[in-house]
């Protein structure tokens, strides 16, 4: 991995990550995502860290999914459910982190990077952010049951249903009255508004914020079904695969429904 992937800083009680792929929109590579969980293991290192802080190199975009150069080797269903375990892995790890998690957002904030921000305590936006997963009119593929999860809860099931099946991006100002933002300020205000947020959680006591933090995640993952049959179905159709032969070659897909 190029150390400018993805940069990790430290400054005083606050761990910043920086995904930092600008001409790709952040796309994460493998290398980008294991290196957030090495993140997160420092995040819970116990020295003294009191908040982590994730957000996108430039203004176009917090993270734009995967990089779909990554599908081009999946031979069938299996490959999608490896993925999917394999992503949701580093989801997970970023949700366990036990000191708060605000997702600092700008631009686009898809597919993968949804989920990141999801599963990031708190969410500051500018107005040019866009909330989404269009992959009903690009890949045709799915998410994990884990993401699907972590939407409704967010979003309520008919807002999310809404968003995917019409491969809708959400406005920052919708996502804000959503609920799901929880800060929304113009572009050029949102490093003050950050520093603003980041400085009254560094004030709060941690043992209370970790136990707000434990119990919500707790009480999302208590029901959560297993979808490997799901993922498997449509990862391994011809579909999709199709799908990322023709984003890469810039073409239009053709959906048969197989």
């Amino acid at each position: 991995m190029s150390e400018a992937e993805i940069v990790v800083e430290r400054a005083d009680s606050v761990l910043t990550v920086t995904f930092n792929r600008p001409r790709q929109r952040n796309a994460m590579t493998w290398a980008m995502y294991e290196g957030l969980y090495q993140a997160c293991e420092q995040a819970d290192s116990g020295d003294g860290l009191r908040v982590m802080v994730l957000r996108g190199a430039g203004d176009r975009a917090f993270v734009a999914g995967t990089d779909i150069a990554q599908f081009l080797d999946f031979e069938s269903g299996r490959d999608g459910v490896a993925y999917e375990q394999r992503v949701g892995r580093i989801v997970n790890r970023l949700e366990d982190v036990t000191i708060p998690t605000v997702a600092v957002v700008q631009g686009y904030c898809v597919g993968g990077g949804l989920a990141l921000a999801a599963v990031c305590d708190l969410r500051i936006a500018g107005r040019s952010a866009r909330f989404g997963v269009p992959i009903a009119r690009t890949l045709g593929n799915c998410l994990s049951m884990n993401t699907y999860s972590l939407l409704v809860h967010h979003l309520g099931p008919a807002r999310t249903l809404d968003l995917l099946l019409r491969a809708r991006l959400l406005a920052a100002e919708d996502a804000h009255a959503a609920g799901f933002v929880s800060e929304l300020c113009d572009d050029d205000e949102i490093d003050k508004v950050a520093d603003e947020v980041v400085g009254e959680l560094r004030g709060h006591a941690p043992l209370s914020m970790w136990a707000t933090k434990e119990a919500i995640r707790r009480i999302r993952r208590a029901q959560l079904p297993d979808g490997d049959d799901i993922v498997a179905r449509v990862f391994g159709s011809d579909d999709f695969h199709g799908a990322v032969r023709a984003f890469v070659a810039k073409e239009e897909a053709n959906w048969t429904g197989r």
